[in-house]
């Protein structure tokens, strides 16, 4: 038995492979390239259409996948071999101790970036804040063995109907250890010209629908500081 390749850990499933090894033991140590499962062996840009159908990878530059983990396979033999999503994660178990584990997950980097690219186009400002703020808290009790909690089904509602514009192309850019979200195209896009361009013209409201909109918006602002001087005004002051 070579015990030299037996000195890490490696555990390979869907969403990636997790490495463990001497230098995570540590807080301080990197992994050595020798460690990670796939060897670096593309050096060339490589463009790639991901395309989400209710928030679900369904195709790959046209290839379309009826089982979604056909498409996470698919995109991992396309991306590790550029060493994409190599990192070292430090998470919290629950009896209390922090835990160091190396991980390549090439496929699963680019979806979640990709998907939030087209999320952060299609969704409004207040379901990309809650969609946030609930993912963080599923994670952690999914992490915990918590799945059965009935809690769980309530945001899963939530995540399922945040999912159901979730609709169109994204457009990424492989390169050597990294890549590049370079842009999305979707039928539900809310960066729409129609209604005026960032920091350019707006069509949908004039000058004087702003200056209302403000003086209503800042009203309670407004009336906090001129309570709070007022009260200022008549406090007397105390001579030391």
């Amino acid at each position: 038995m070579n015990f030299e390749k037996a000195i890490y850990s490696i555990n390979k499933g869907i969403w990636g492979t997790s490495v463990g090894g001497k230098e995570t033991l540590s807080s301080h140590l990197p992994l050595s390239d020798e460690a990670w499962p796939t060897a670096v062996t593309k050096t060339n840009a490589e463009k790639l259409k991901l395309s989400f159908e209710k928030g679900e990878l369904k195709s790959i530059n046209d290839m379309y996948f009826e089982n979604p983990v056909d498409a996470i396979e698919e995109l991992a033999r396309i991306a590790s071999p550029f060493g994409i999503g190599r990192d070292i994660h430090v998470g919290d178990t629950i009896i209390g101790i922090k835990g160091r584990v190396g991980f390549e997950a090439a496929a699963s980097i680019i979806i979640i970036k990709a998907h939030h690219a087209l999320e952060k186009h299609v969704l409004t400002k207040w379901q990309l804040y809650w969609k946030d703020q609930l993912a963080l808290w599923y994670g952690n009790w999914m992490h915990e063995g918590q799945y059965l909690d009935p809690s769980m089904r309530d945001m899963e509602a939530f995540f399922e109907s945040t999912q159901q514009m979730v609709n169109g192309e994204v457009f990424v850019t492989l390169l050597p250890y990294r890549f590049n979200i370079d842009g999305i195209s979707s039928p539900h896009d809310l960066m729409n010209d129609k209604f005026g361009s960032y920091g350019e013209m707006n069509r949908g409201f004039t000058g004087d629908d702003v200056k209302g909109f403000t003086k209503i918006f800042g009203n309670q602002t407004a009336i906090y500081h001129q309570v709070n001087n007022l009260q200022n005004t008549l406090m007397p002051i105390e001579n030391d």
